[in-house]
């Protein structure tokens, strides 16, 4: 069989995933075209405090995830054939663009644009930040152990890292797994990401050190233990059930 044709069992079973993912972001991000927009926080810059300071994530969200906006828009120009598609659609077919150094423009710049808007969503208040429970608590269970034991994963996927990147708890042939990419790449692109990397996102860590390092400097590992106590646990409970 010409292997060009062929899709392995595990991405054939990611298909469904990847056009589904319009569940993973609000429907504002998920189904919208070029231009690309970015969604206001949900919460003020210092509600996370003292777990991601405020200025960090003025910078993050003002700056770094502005950029990817930005450049992102602007590579999409005069192209309707890609930017008539939405967020999703565009990250998971970018192994179809055939101009690499598009491909890569939109890789780094769609890619870092849907794994920042996913990002937000899964932060919350500490005080509203919940824990993990009903099926997403079984789930975490039978694939890890315990919950102690997939923060031990999570987090060693994180901090283990090189370079920048992401840690993400995808769910892959109906099993929760982590794994982590490099750069702006994520689980959902097909083609792009080895197998094993690919999946439906259902938490994401932002381990590049504009996320930490005016507060933690190159203590990747505390800024990761200080990131648990703000995630929107309400968010990735809703994911868990969108993916089934």
């Amino acid at each position: 069989m010409n292997s060009e044709n062929h899709l392995s069992r595990r991405q054939f079973a990611l298909t469904g995933a990847l056009a589904a993912g319009a569940a993973l972001l609000p429907a504002r991000l998920a189904h919208a075209a070029a231009p690309f927009e970015q969604a206001s926080l949900p919460y003020a810059f210092d509600a996370l405090e003292p777990h991601i300071d405020a200025m960090t994530m003025e910078i993050h969200y003002g700056k770094h995830h502005a950029g990817y906006v930005k450049n992102l828009n602007a590579a999409l120009e005069g192209k309707p054939d890609l930017s008539d598609q939405s967020l999703d659609g565009l990250v998971s077919s970018l192994a179809k663009v055939e101009d690499k150094t598009l491909q890569t423009t939109l890789r780094n710049n769609g890619g870092g644009h849907w794994n920042h808007a996913f990002f937000w969503e899964t932060l919350a208040p500490a005080d509203k930040s919940g824990k993990p429970s009903g099926d997403l608590a079984k789930a975490i269970d039978a694939s890890f152990g315990s919950m102690d034991a997939f923060k031990t994963a999570f987090g060693e996927a994180g901090a283990k890292r090189f370079g920048s990147g992401w840690a993400w708890l995808i769910k892959q042939d109906g099993k929760l797994l982590v794994t982590s990419t490099p750069n702006q790449d994520n689980p959902l692109m097909s083609g792009i990401v080895a197998d094993a990397e690919l999946g439906t996102p259902l938490l994401g860590l932002d381990v590049w050190e504009h996320a930490y390092y005016l507060h933690y400097q190159n203590r990747r590992p505390d800024y990761i233990g200080a990131w648990w106590n703000v995630v929107n646990w309400d968010r990735v409970s809703a994911r868990f059930a969108d993916a089934k």
